[in-house]
């Protein structure tokens, strides 16, 4: 689809994004005067061309950043920052329709699940705007009784975030929100896939009355070489990324030479345990949102199935017939349910780990090939009789393939559940109150969905263990990545 055929909506949509680095509160061109051409998914179609910042333009916005935080960023009202993080909730909120389109159009995803998105990623703007008049510390006595201990919060300093091209909206607001609220100063690089998103964010986020220099995005053909030496810059204070765990442990390697406090939200392998006494319909919808949230593709989407023997045919079968009933398609088309993966990468991925579980003696009960025609796409998959040994079990699928393997015990579910390096998320299905208590202490892993396919909440921690990351998103302890404790002992003799 040209430039020229596509709908009005579509194109109206696209137009009103800027497409220039936003540094110091102005919108410029790239210092080497590149652009990166952004694709549609559904059509492999280029849809709009932004800059390519150079890792010139990347060092500009840091001094923005840090230049705007001693200026004054750092000391300004609470309730100055709470204003403006609710007018751009409200603004977002009130551009819902938009706002999902766009993302919908550099995504992939049907519209239903992108509108969704614009009510969690603004829901992060909201809650933090409440949170940033409540920012406190404490006065007590020293235990003899000689002097006094006050605590003081204060924002950490300029942040660096990397954010990737999955939900291009909310892993923004997740981290802006309580940068914002905090009182810290931040430089932004959005996913190459995926930058328009955020570049109209800081466009409604400079229109609700955000200083220039707070907020700095650079959106960048390559990742490394434009960030690595903000990382290193001793201005920066603080890095925030989501992504893989592979790109996660080589930031966490170049943050160690400053000491940086870093937040990382890394790799996934959700495991979605079912015990015989859980409702098995109940079940079957739990696993349909937390596998097909996203097309699959999210750290939280669930990659292992663990069903109890006795009714593991059962769910096989009804989780198969739910899947293939799913229709795929553009995400702009009415009724779908499945759109494009993200790229071609990412689709031969996919493919290559289903067909490495049939060759070892998966069965397909539905799916297990592309769709043949434009786009990135992949027919929702379930396979069971999953052998040990088969990649997918190891490594996160990130996209619309469900395996399924069957377990004898208690034990056995919990050790199979653990039985990987992540520890993002788990979701456990059982209607008996001890064997929940049970189980969801043995997890390993930073959350549990239990008896629901669905975690995420911008008052709750996000987080993992183990390979999946460092630090919280979300809720209360989500703004304490941001603030630093200082501790002042008063004399009072």
């Amino acid at each position: 689809m040209s430039t020229t055929q596509r709908p009005a909506a579509e194109q109206v949509v696209l137009d009103a994004v800027p497409k220039q680095l936003y540094i110091a509160g102005e919108w410029r061109d790239g210092a080497g005067g590149e652009t990166v051409a952004v694709d549609d998914p559904a059509t492999g179609e280029t849809i709009a061309e932004v800059a390519d910042a150079t890792p010139e333009d990347a060092l500009a916005a840091l001094g923005a950043a840090h230049d705007t935080w001693y200026g004054g960023w750092r000391d300004s009202a609470p309730r100055d920052r709470s204003d403006i993080l609710r007018r751009a909730y409200e603004a977002i909120t009130d551009r819902a329709d938009d706002l999902a389109l766009l993302m919908t159009l550099e995504m992939g995803k049907p519209l239903g699940e992108s509108k969704a998105e614009i009510a969690y990623g603004a829901s992060f703007l909201r809650w933090y705007s409440e949170e940033a008049v409540r920012l406190d510390g404490r006065f007590t006595m020293h235990e003899t009784g000689s002097g006094r201990l006050l605590t003081m919060k204060q924002p950490v300093g300029p942040c660096v975030f990397i954010t990737p091209w999955n939900f291009p909206l909310a892993m923004g607001t997740r981290k802006i929100g309580p940068a914002v609220a905090a009182g810290c100063t931040m430089v932004v690089k959005p996913a190459k896939l995926t930058p328009l998103s955020m570049l109209m964010l800081a466009k409604i986020l400079e229109g609700c009355g955000l200083p220039g220099g707070v907020l700095n995005v650079v959106t960048a053909r390559s990742s490394g070489p434009v960030m690595e030496p903000v990382i290193r810059d001793p201005r920066t204070r603080k890095l925030s990324f989501t992504g893989s765990t592979e790109v996660g442990r080589k930031l966490i390697a170049q943050s160690a030479e400053r000491v940086l406090r870093v937040s990382m939200e890394l790799g996934g392998n959700a495991p979605f345990v079912v015990f015989d006494d859980a409702d098995v319909d109940d079940a079957v919808k739990g696993a349909m949102v937390a596998k097909m949230r996203n097309v699959g593709e999210a750290c939280t989407a669930a990659n292992r199935f663990h069903v109890a023997q006795p009714i593991a045919d059962e769910f096989a079968r009804k989780l198969a017939a739910k899947m293939e009933g799913l229709k795929i398609g553009r995400g702009t088309e009415e009724g779908v349910g499945v759109g494009p993966l993200i790229d071609e990468e990412q689709l031969e991925k996919v493919d290559e780990l289903v067909q490495d579980a049939v060759a070892k003696g998966a069965r397909l009960l539905c799916g297990g090939e592309r769709v043949a025609g434009p786009g990135h796409f992949y027919k929702p998959t379930v396979l069971v009789d999953v052998p040990a040994g088969a990649r997918l079990l190891e490594e996160e699928v990130f996209g619309p393939v469900a395996p399924i393997r069957a377990f004898a015990s208690e034990d056995e579910a919990i050790a199979a559940a653990n039985d990987t390096e992540f520890g993002l998320v788990a979701y456990v299905y059982t209607a008996d109150v001890k064997r929940a208590l049970r189980v969801t202490e043995r997890i390993e892993a930073g959350m549990v969905g239990l008896n629901q396919g669905f975690v995420s909440n911008a008052g709750a921690p996000f987080g993992g263990i183990k390979q999946s990351g460092i630090g919280r998103e979300g809720g209360p302890e989500g703004i304490a990545e941001y603030l630093d404790t200082k501790y002042v002992a008063l004399a009072t003799d």
